[in-house]
């Protein structure tokens, strides 16, 4: 799975993005994905056509893999995503874990955790089997496709959850939400299961009970944060579970915002990513260009799926992964402590 940094061009320059194949699903998506958190209007409104003008872009750009979920935008994400892959041939995955309840009036301008302007929904966790099936049924509705490729566990974790992670755990253990998801791969009405999450234990606890086709992990692998090395992705690999990197840019410190997974920087991630900056400089590259390609060498990893809310931004993320990098810059962060030894290097 893993990418040597090269990439074809089509007529007049264009990068052809390479596809892999995301384990045994029979799915093949592209390196570079899109997440549609921001089209749900993370942090900040993008307006309904800069969101369809940025999907477009990524298909465009030669994206066939879009991930979205319920929680983003309270469904906006999905209505908007769907409204622009109609007729189009795409990989999508959306979430499972939260059911959205209706609001008797609308929000407003203000923000809903991490969302603003959303939709009159109220999201409520449920792990059952009856919670997963009709969060499927839900998400079909909002896109208004007739498939969804994909379905991810969101959140279940106890960075999430707290003192509910057992209680909800239990419920998608022994309430039937995995038989839920088993038997919608089984019956062919998807593709493969996995789990959207930000941390690495409960991707350890899940693979003691099932086989996940992917996992979508967000942040715990990038230049900033290697965690998964250690445990996960040996795991992953010796079950045959490819990943999915979402968060490629730590929530968009590695890209110039400062922001670290969802919130302000703690001083020694701010001054890891100023020297991550100073190395990449020094070599000529943008740091982004780096992050994207370091995630990408590894061989487990299938895909990253870097969040955009422009078309410049999808546009950008798509360059970057034509940007060539001398080896020196590897070395030179690797001699300085920045990477891990244990993380391959891009070719």
């Amino acid at each position: 799975m893993g990418s040597d940094g090269l990439h074809l061009r089509l007529a007049g320059g264009a990068i052809l993005i390479a596809r892999r194949a995301l384990g045994d699903t029979g799915l093949e998506v592209s390196e570079l994905g899109l997440g549609g958190a921001a089209l749900g209007n993370l942090y900040a409104p993008v307006e309904d056509e800069d969101a369809r003008l940025t999907v477009a872009a990524a298909l465009e750009g030669g994206v066939n893999f879009v991930d979205v979920a319920p929680f983003y935008g309270m469904g906006l994400a999905e209505r908007r995503v769907g409204d622009a892959l109609r007729m189009r041939e795409t990989v999508i995955s959306t979430k499972v874990g939260r059911l959205l309840d209706p609001l008797s009036s609308a929000p407003g301008m203000v923000e809903r955790h991490g969302f603003v302007t959303t939709l009159p929904f109220e999201p409520r966790f449920d792990y059952t089997r009856e919670g997963i099936l009709r969060s499927h049924e839900d998400s079909l509705q909002r896109l208004g496709l007739g498939r969804i490729d994909l379905l991810l566990i969101h959140d279940i974790g106890s960075s999430t959850q707290g003192a509910e992670a057992a209680r909800r755990m239990a419920e998608l253990t022994e309430g039937g939400g995995l038989d839920a998801l088993a038997m919608l791969k089984r019956q062919g009405i998807i593709a493969g299961w996995g789990l959207g999450v930000n941390e690495i234990a409960v991707c350890l606890e899940i693979l003691n009970h099932a086989r996940p086709d992917a996992i979508l992990l967000a942040g715990r692998y990038s230049l900033l944060d290697q965690e998964a090395l250690e445990r996960l992705f040996p795991a992953a690999a010796a079950r045959s579970v490819p990943i999915i990197v979402g968060g490629p840019f730590n929530s968009g410190l590695l890209a110039g915002t400062p922001r670290f997974d969802y919130a302000p920087p703690p001083a020694a991630i701010r001054d890891k990513a100023k020297r991550l900056d100073a190395i990449c400089t020094h070599h000529g590259v943008p740091l982004p260009a780096a992050a994207l390609q370091f995630i990408l060498a590894h061989p487990q990893v299938a895909t990253t799926v870097p969040g955009a809310r422009s078309a410049d931004e999808v546009r950008a993320n798509i360059g970057f992964l034509d940007v060539a990098i001398p080896s020196a810059l590897w070395h030179d962060l690797a001699d300085n402590g920045l990477v891990s030894a244990d993380a391959p290097l891009p070719a």
